[in-house]
This record gives C-alpha cells, sequence and structure tokens, in this order.
C-alpha cells in the first residue's frame, strides 16, 4: 500500500458516517484532563495535608495505644496502628480519588443507595451488633463496620435529593418527609445508645433545612424539642448521664475528657518532641478519639493551632465553592457533607479541649481508623465529585426561593 492509498483510507474512516476508535488510552487520558480541570484542587490539596498531618500523629499516637493493649503473655507491637493506618489510608484515598471521576447523578444515585443499604443496617444493629463499653453499634463483617459512620454522607444526599423535589412541586411537604426521615435515624440511634452520632445528624438535618427555607419559628420549636430530647437522654440513658456529668465535675467513672485536657496541655506551646510524651500513655484511645491531644503534648499547642485553620479552611473553601452553584440538589448535598465532615472534626477538638462532653467521635482524616477512615474518604469523593464544574461555564447562583422562581419563569 502506498502513502496515497493509505492516506485515502485515513480520511474515509475519519470523514461521513465513520468515526475511528479513540484508543482506551487517549480515552483515559481525555477523562483525567477534564477531571483535573474540573475537580477543587484547592480542597483536594487541603484534605491530603491533613491526611499527612494524620500519618504523622498516628506514628506518635501508637506507642501509648499498643502498650495499653499489651498483656504480660502477649505484647502488641508499638507501630501496629500505624503499619494499619497507612493501608488505611491508602485505602482511603484511592476511594476518595475514584469517587471524585463520578458525575453528580451519578454520585446521587451511590449515596441513596449506600444510604439505604446502611439505613437497613442501623435496623438490625442492636440485635447482631457487637457491644463495646456498653453500646451496640458495630457489626462485623470481616472488620468493625459502623452504619452511622456510613449513614451519615447517606443522609446528606438523600436529604439534599428530597429537597429538591421543590423546584418540580412548590406545593410537596420537603422538609416535612427530611424531618420524619431524620427523627426515624434518630430513634434507631438511641436504641445503641449513640447520641453523639444523633446529635451531629441534626446537626446536617438543620442545617439543610434551613437552606432549604424552613422558617425560624419552626425552627426555634424543634430547638425546643431537641431539648426535651436531651433532657430525656440523660434521664433514661445512663451513658448520656455519666459522660454529661463526667462533663459538669459531678462523675468520676468518665473521666477521658479530663485526661485529655490534661495531656494537651502538658506539652506547652511548642511541645516534648516526637515520641517524648509521657501523659499519652496513660490516656484511653490514644489513637483514635483523643489523638488531637497527643498533638498537642508532643507537637505543641501552636500545632493544634495550626490543624484547627487547617479544618476551617478546608470547611470554608467548600463553602465558597457552593456560593455560585446555580444547582439545588449539589447546593444542599454540598452544605450536608461539609456539616458532617466540619461538625464531627469540630465535636472531637472540643472534647479534647474538655469543652464539649465526650462523644466517641474520632478526629477525620487523622485519627487511626479502619470504617471510620474509609466513611470519611466515602463522604469527601461524593463532596469532591458535587462540586466539580465547567470553570467556563457562568452559574447563575442564588438562594431556593430564586430558584424555584427562575423554574417557574422558564417555559
Amino acid at each position: 500500500m502506498n502513502a496515497r492509498t493509505f492516506a485515502l483510507q485515513n480520511r474515509a474512516r475519519t470523514s461521513g458516517n465513520y468515526l475511528a476508535p479513540v484508543p482506551a488510552q487517549r480515552r483515559l487520558r481525555d477523562r483525567v484532563r477534564i477531571w483535573w480541570r474540573e475537580i477543587d484542587r484547592v480542597l483536594l490539596l487541603l484534605i491530603c495535608l491533613l491526611m499527612a498531618v494524620g500519618i504523622v500523629a498516628v506514628a506518635a499516637a501508637s506507642p501509648a495505644s499498643a502498650d495499653q493493649l499489651s498483656t504480660l503473655k502477649e505484647r502488641v507491637p508499638e507501630f501496629m496502628f500505624f503499619k494499619r493506618h497507612i493501608v488505611f489510608q491508602t485505602l482511603g484515598l484511592g476511594l476518595m480519588l475514584a469517587l471524585s471521576f463520578l458525575s453528580r447523578d451519578s454520585a446521587r444515585r451511590l449515596g441513596i443507595l449506600v444510604g439505604a443499604v446502611m439505613l437497613a443496617l442501623l435496623f438490625v444493629v442492636p440485635i447482631i451488633g457487637e457491644e463495646k463499653n456498653g453500646a451496640k453499634r458495630w457489626i462485623n463483617v470481616g472488620m468493625s463496620l459502623q452504619p452511622s459512620e456510613f449513614l451519615k454522607p447517606g443522609f446528606a444526599i438523600i436529604c439534599a435529593w428530597i429537597l429538591s423535589w421543590k423546584l418540580r412541586d412548590p406545593g410537596l411537604p420537603v422538609i416535612a418527609f427530611v424531618t420524619g426521615f431524620f427523627g426515624l435515624i434518630a430513634a434507631l440511634l438511641m436504641l445503641q445508645p449513640n447520641l453523639g452520632d444523633a446529635i451531629l445528624f441534626g446537626g446536617i438535618w438543620l442545617v439543610m433545612v434551613l437552606l432549604a427555607g424552613l422558617q425560624w419559628q419552626r425552627i426555634a420549636a424543634l430547638g425546643g424539642l431537641g431539648v426535651v430530647g436531651l433532657t430525656l437522654a440523660y434521664v433514661f440513658y445512663d451513658n448520656a448521664r455519666h459522660r454529661i456529668d463526667g462533663f459538669l465535675g459531678g462523675g468520676t467513672a468518665f473521666d477521658q475528657v479530663d485526661l485529655a485536657q490534661r495531656t494537651i496541655t502538658a506539652g506547652g506551646w511548642t511541645g516534648t518532641g516526637l515520641w517524648l510524651g509521657i501523659r499519652k500513655m496513660n490516656l484511653p484511645e490514644a489513637h483514635t478519639d483523643y489523638i488531637f491531644s497527643v498533638i498537642g503534648e508532643e507537637f505543641g499547642l501552636i500545632v493544634c493551632g495550626m490543624i484547627v485553620l487547617l479544618y476551617c479552611a478546608l470547611v470554608l473553601r467548600a463553602l465558597v465553592r457552593l456560593t455560585g452553584e446555580d444547582n439545588l440538589f449539589a447546593l444542599l448535598a454540598g452544605a450536608g457533607l461539609i456539616t458532617q465532615f466540619g461538625g464531627q472534626a469540630f465535636i472531637n477538638i472540643l472534647v479534647n479541649l474538655k469543652l464539649f462532653p465526650s462523644k466517641g467521635m474520632t478526629l477525620p482524616l487523622i485519627s487511626y481508623g479502619g470504617s471510620s477512615t474509609l466513611a470519611v474518604c466515602f463522604t469527601l469523593g461524593l463532596l469532591l465529585a458535587i462540586t466539580r464544574r465547567n470553570p467556563f461555564l457562568a452559574r447563575e447562583g442564588g438562594s431556593l426561593r430564586e430558584l424555584i422562581e427562575r423554574k417557574e419563569e422558564r417555559p
């Protein structure tokens, strides 16, 4: 075949109704290029920075937790938790990046599916769940899985999906639907009991219904019901009562918060140095719930302040990204997901500072965890997917009422 014949055949392949197949490698390269253009790179950088902090923090806390689990007959390796954390961080990072390639519709479908499955598991947790420290919150599936951790992002996605129905029919009682959904989940969580997660779900619900236009008078009324609920929890749930009493100084059975506060201040402004902390050796759950205190002892309060700033920057960046959003579902889902992440982080930090009762929540992206690490990365993967957008497209933005009015004006 001469050069002229080859050129004519090549022209025929690329003209008319015939399109030459695009090589898989090129399709992948084009998809990655589009992803890199649309992803919020600043948000991704902040997430990676917090994950890097988590690797160092778990390395500092791992010897203390290993020592507490060791017995005379069996010695737990000092860096067992650190090595496992590296594995789960790697898996979590891969999961997050894979999810960030999803379209908004695919992210919505996945969030709804995962939320439905985890809600079903939440019904059976009190029956077949593993009991730890007087609470049944985990199911053994090869590793300890806490359904409520994966239900949090699913809850945000499902609520955003229901609230976005308002655009199709402004008369639908969508806020009543999501309120009933939240009430069901809160009741199931209190059967475990799990007051901390119930409060966090309540925070996610509150932010989303506020954005959806719930009147302040109704919010005040619901706030009163929340106070009644907390009072009932204090009266009828020993776990909640002991934690609140310990926070207020009325009990000694649950004094982890006091130990955490003394640990975080032991290092002063600059810390004792890596692996030189002493108080952490007596701190329960040093690698999970109270890892922020370990950071304070070994790296100092200045580093703790920098970590708080990183969390604030991540939350604010996500909110700024959502301010110009003209897709109601994306606005509500993104707000719900970042509320979950930021709320969990700041509750954990306040507990370590002895400003909030102990809730058994990990510090997202920093604490050691198996399913909890994967759940946080799942949440952030959905957030990255939902906040992706073409930088060359203009956005209308606006409140819920403005979005509805524009929808009604369009033919």
